[in-house]
């Protein structure tokens, strides 16, 4: 029972940037997983060489150093990483960040750092969690205090931050007005090279993502000019953070289908040649009830993510979509993973399968860029 990958809103073009993508996956990408995950990250010249395909800012305008594309184009390179479990390169955080930029930044900004972030010279990360905060804008206590002459000074420690190791630019969430709350809050565009006070921790030991640099961040008296500010008015943190959240959260939904795909394919590749008793275990009726259950429930996540592709291509996605886009296919893609697991027995459980790194890898998706739980809490508020 082979799945349908045919995409809604694909054409001839986008057929031929896949097929490119999925080339440059497969020989540059993949065979350095295994080291990846042993040493926690992918290096630095994996990134340019991702630059340099095309792969990084596909939707960024050419004006800035980007690909030109739109959204279809960045949900390409997710799915083709996400269907073979290459997290890695944590291209959807650097993606977010370039967002950031594009949608608040003043085009001076703009044009000093999409550029080079299009290259993979320099790449993005975004620090907002702290080990007292993370959802909760109000708990961030990362300050950045103004000085006498417009130039800024950070001070914090953030933690939980993918892409930190290798991270050339950080948009921090920081404090300006702690008076004010969340409208207190600003984002600060950090270079990390050469900077003074800045320090990266331990790169963390993650029960999944292994080969993605998820690291702790310090802060100490971090001096930046005024024209770290971004978009140069204080006090826009807070909205420029949720307006781009239909944006990010779609990003998790295409990986959590593209992930159930992959996990699929190999769970049915399996089951057709494994022999038990005698006989396939695709030849078991239980195994062809699980098997419909998942070709099922992927084809109806793959029917939603579609549809929201489609709207975010069009302007059209709001935040309780996105929410919902990202609550079912995340807690769909540990359903169909953990089934994944079971009919492929004690090989499901080795990290030298596909679908048992799949597996550690799922759990995180219903936890960052909002957990379930404040998903149903957005989506009720629409209500």
């Amino acid at each position: 029972m082979p799945l349908n990958l045919t995409r809604s809103w694909s054409d001839p073009d986008l057929d031929l940037y896949r097929a490119s993508v999925a080339r440059f996956v497969t020989t540059e990408v993949e065979p350095g997983e295994t080291e990846a995950r042993r040493r926690g990250n992918v290096g630095h010249e994996i990134w340019r060489k991702a630059g340099a395909a095309g792969l990084l800012c596909a939707d960024i305008p050419e004006a800035y150093g980007g690909g030109g594309g739109d959204f279809r184009h960045e949900a390409v390179v997710h799915e083709e990483l996400a269907r073979r479990a290459l997290v890695g390169l944590s291209i959807g955080v650097h993606s977010i960040a370039a967002h950031y930029l594009l949608n608040h930044g003043t085009d001076e900004q703009k044009r000093k750092y999409l550029p080079r972030m299009a290259q993979g010279e320099l790449i993005g990360a975004i620090a907002m969690t702290e080990p007292g905060a993370g959802s909760d804008l109000q708990g961030v206590r990362t300050r950045a205090e103004k000085q006498s002459d417009g130039s800024y000074r950070i001070s914090g420690s953030k933690t939980f931050i993918s892409n930190g190791y290798l991270a050339g630019l950080i948009v921090v969430v920081c404090k300006t007005d702690p008076s004010q709350g969340a409208r207190g809050t600003s984002l600060m565009l950090v270079e990390t090279q050469d900077c003074a006070g800045f320090r990266v921790g331990r790169v963390l030991d993650k029960v999944g993502m292994k080969s993605q640099d998820t690291s702790e961040l310090f802060f100490d008296g971090v001096h930046v000019p005024a024209e770290a500010l971004l978009g140069g008015v204080e006090g826009q943190g807070f909205f420029e953070l949720m307006s781009d959240l239909p944006y990010e959260r779609l990003i998790i939904g295409v990986d959590s289908v593209a992930c159930m795909e992959g996990a699929y394919e190999a769970t049915l590749a399996y089951v057709r040649e494994r022999k038990a008793f005698g006989k396939a275990i695709a030849e078991f009726q239980n195994t062809r009830f699980k098997l419909a259950e998942m070709a099922t429930e992927i084809t109806v996540g793959r029917a939603f993510v579609d549809r929201c592709v489609e709207a975010l291509v069009a302007g059209k996605l709001d935040t309780a979509t996105a929410s919902m886009v990202k609550l079912w296919t995340t807690e769909a893609q540990g359903r169909v993973v953990d089934e994944c697991v079971q009919l492929m027995g004690g090989y499901g459980y080795m990290n030298e399968y596909l679908v048992g790194r799949m597996y550690a890898d799922a759990r995180i998706q219903r936890i960052y860029g909002g957990t379930s739980e404040i998903m149903k809490e957005v989506i009720s508020r629409a209500l």
